[in-house]
């Protein structure tokens, strides 16, 4: 299958290095000029439990170079979505699906509009990535569930033929992958998994093995997973995971110590997150349903203060 990452940071680099591996033609698109160069001139370097190893994969800022794929694994930044693929419509042809893989909430709303609620599969992975160089990434997949599904799934075992064929591709390749009919339940887990840390690290600016070492972020944590979930009781979602300490646990197994939160890596690099888009739609559902999220709404504020000086 071919394969375009819109947004081939760390986190997308490491997916389509590993469906590159698999045999399968993989375009990554990213605005980092210097990952594309090094890609193009010596391969993408990829690093899994401190090995490292190179594939030969396709790397360009243009997603115009890639033409027509199979599908669209989006993974820019939230604020980013509209802007990236009102640029990368040349990507699609008649059956060409578009997959956002991105944290939070709201992004299949916007890719809805522009290309179409039928093209579009929601899902959400717990698969990590980390540039460390240009061309070199850390792959956190191991052990890394993926979950993906129709928007319009009803709970009730049905399975698009589509979404089971990525699914088997995804899983050829060694992305442990689940075809889900219950795609919102698990978006929302996911959120709950990116309100634990995503925040937290950020602030503090602490990778995952000192971040769990200090009980008062792990309280801190739990609390902001709480609001999420009685968020989520109220709307009827049908979610996993049903305790806050099963969230933050969740979030940092079995990736090493030093690896860092997406939020965080976004901050070291001058350029404002998706908060807006985890904590912030904590906060904007629990407006709307009556529901207070005080934990939510600080983690949010000491954010914004953060970025407040960053180019918008």
């Amino acid at each position: 299958m071919k394969f375009a990452i819109l947004g081939a940071g760390a986190l997308g680099s490491a997916i389509g290095g590993v469906l590159t591996e698999a045999g399968h033609e993989v375009w990554l698109i990213t605005r980092n000029a210097a990952h594309v160069q090094a890609i193009q001139k010596t391969g993408l370097t990829l690093r899994t439990a401190g090995v490292d190893r190179v594939v030969q994969a396709h790397a360009s800022t243009q997603p115009d170079d890639a033409g027509v794929v199979d599908c669209v694994i989006v993974l820019v930044k939230s604020a980013q979505t509209r802007e990236a693929m009102q640029s990368a419509m040349g990507l699609l042809g008649p059956q060409t699906c578009v997959l956002s893989l991105q944290n939070g909430l709201g992004h299949e709303e916007v890719l809805s509009e522009l290309v179409g609620a039928q093209r579009v599969l929601a899902g959400k992975t717990y698969c990590g990535g980390q540039i460390i160089a240009p061309g070199h990434v850390i792959c956190g997949h191991v052990g890394k569930d993926t979950h993906i599904g129709e928007l319009d799934c009803n709970g009730a075992g049905a399975i698009s033929a589509r979404v089971q064929q990525l699914a088997d591709i995804f899983n050829a390749a060694g992305l442990q992958t689940f075809a889900s009919d219950n795609i919102l339940g698990v978006m929302w887990d996911k959120l709950f998994i990116n309100v634990a840390t995503g925040a937290l690290a950020a602030i503090t600016r602490l990778g995952y093995g000192d971040l769990y070492k200090v009980q008062a972020l792990q309280d801190t944590g739990c609390a902001a997973v709480a609001e999420t979930m009685a968020i989520a009781r109220a709307k009827g979602v049908r979610v996993s995971l049903t305790e806050p300490l099963q969230a933050w646990k969740k979030a940092g197994a079995g990736l090493p110590y030093e690896f860092k939160t997406s939020m965080l890596q976004t901050l070291e690099r001058g350029v404002r997150t998706e908060v807006g888009y985890v904590n912030g739609a904590v906060v904007r559902e629990g407006e709307r349903l009556g529901i207070p999220t005080p934990v939510n709404r600080t983690l949010l504020a000491c954010m914004l203060g953060l970025e407040f000086l960053l180019p918008a």
